[in-house]
């Protein structure tokens, strides 16, 4: 089990990004380097556009995840997450008029990967960084794919005795 915060790069408008900053939680059950996890995070940014509303970022993803390599201190793992994903936030429209409250609720995916770092034998220190595919309005009011960059870092709980988990 894991909780952390997450930051996330996500394309605005007029070719700037946003970034938005939240709370991300998983839950991983497996054994030794293949595992299935559950991801969720929220990411918001304050004042976009000036309009004083917020932009924000609810995903909810699930997949395998694979550890390829075991070390005494350090773990490294690369996932595949499906599921969904809320965008929501003002939207800036081609004739320049700003809509407040748009949002859109889609499918979404994460490809990505990271490391831990084992401070005891159940507990370790996780960084990881992700390809996260959502979707939300552009500038024609039309809904489209969006690429962001999400990076998370976390402390992770492991139940159990992690010694007889990683046999080596």
């Amino acid at each position: 089990m894991g909780l952390g915060y997450s930051y996330l790069s996500q394309p605005g408008n007029q070719s700037n990004r946003l970034g938005l900053r939240g709370p991300d939680a998983s839950f991983t059950i497996g054994f030794s380097r293949l595992a299935l996890t559950a991801d969720v995070s929220y990411a918001q940014a304050a004042n976009v556009l000036g309009t004083g509303r917020h932009t924000s970022v609810l995903t909810y993803l699930a997949g395998p995840v694979f550890h390829h390599t075991l070390h005494r201190r350090f773990d490294s793992y690369v996932h595949v997450l499906l599921g969904g994903a809320k965008v929501s936030g003002p939207v800036l429209t081609n004739g320049g008029t700003i809509l407040l409250g748009g949002w859109t609720t889609s499918y979404a995916w994460a490809l990505g990967g990271g490391v831990e770092y084992w401070a005891t034998d159940s507990m370790a220190f996780r960084t990881g960084a992700d390809y996260l595919r959502t979707a939300f309005y552009d500038s024609s009011l039309a809904v489209r794919g969006q690429s962001n960059l999400r990076t998370t870092a976390s402390v992770v709980y492991y139940f159990g005795n992690r010694l007889h988990r990683h046999r080596r």
